[in-house]
């Protein structure tokens, strides 16, 4: 029984992990992304309109954010199909 447990509690680890580091990649990617778009495409593509380079970093950090939404989703569903599985296992296991 209580290698059921540890075995529960590295996976919930190991998953809080990786959730953690995917909330710290997208915060960077948030942080950094937006404001170097508005730079180079203010530089580089707008030949310095600001409207229209802030537009674009408005975009940028708008698919920042639907792209975190939608693997969280992901995410969500692959953690519940697994969950759903799970017990179909074990009552295999007790016949």
């Amino acid at each position: 029984m209580s290698a059921q447990v540890s075995v529960a509690k590295a996976t919930d680890q190991a998953t809080a992990r990786a959730a953690l580091i995917k909330l710290l990649l997208f915060a960077a990617a948030l942080a950094v992304l937006p404001i170097a778009s508005f730079f180079l495409s203010s530089k580089y593509i707008w030949a310095g309109n600001a409207i229209y380079a802030a537009i674009t970093a408005i975009c940028i950090a708008n698919i920042v954010l639907v792209a975190y939404i939608v693997l969280s989703i992901l995410e969500d569903r692959q953690s519940s199909e697994v969950a759903s599985e799970r017990p179909e296992a074990e009552l295999k296991k007790d016949r």
